[in-house]
């Protein structure tokens, strides 16, 4: 799989921790930055984070910010982007099964280096269940994206 991956100011080390996990997984990642401490944007990373996801040139995307909770709320304002903010294993595999989430934001000040490792491997592995219950949300999520799209 190919994984892009961006964080703010207040994301980059734990960014710049799991990079090689991811790859050691198997998978291409490819880094929007940052990286350095100097105050960023967090919009300004998880737009072309999304855009990849969007586009299909990245399989999934991966936010960190402080909390993640301003990355994911900048991702699930673009077409096509299901992003879930995320910091324990359960939550990470249920996305992946019930929404079929594309996007995951990730807290460093939230969680430390092995429980992003070992939430990212999970969520990486774990495939949408496509049983229809789930199938019929993500549409009706869909149907709402397209009605408030001011691009359609």
């Amino acid at each position: 799989m190919k994984i892009a991956i961006g964080a703010d100011h207040a994301g980059y080390r734990l960014k710049d921790v799991i990079i090689p996990f991811i790859e050691s997984l198997g998978h291409e990642v490819e880094d929007f930055g940052c990286d350095c401490a100097q105050s960023v944007d967090y919009p300004d990373y998880a737009i072309p984070v999304c855009e990849r996801v969007i586009e299909g040139r990245a399989d999934r995307g991966i936010l960190i910010c402080g909390t993640g909770i301003g990355m994911s709320i900048a991702a699930n304002k673009m077409p096509g982007i299901r992003c879930a903010l995320v910091h324990d294993l359960f939550s990470a595999k249920a996305t992946r099964e019930h929404n079929d989430t594309n996007v995951i934001a990730l807290g460093e000040r939230v969680i430390g280096p092995g429980a992003a490792e070992e939430i990212i491997r999970i969520w990486l592995d774990t495939p949408f269940s496509n049983g229809e219950r789930h199938v019929g949300r993500v549409n009706k999520v869909k149907q709402l994206e397209d009605k408030f799209s001011l691009h359609p």
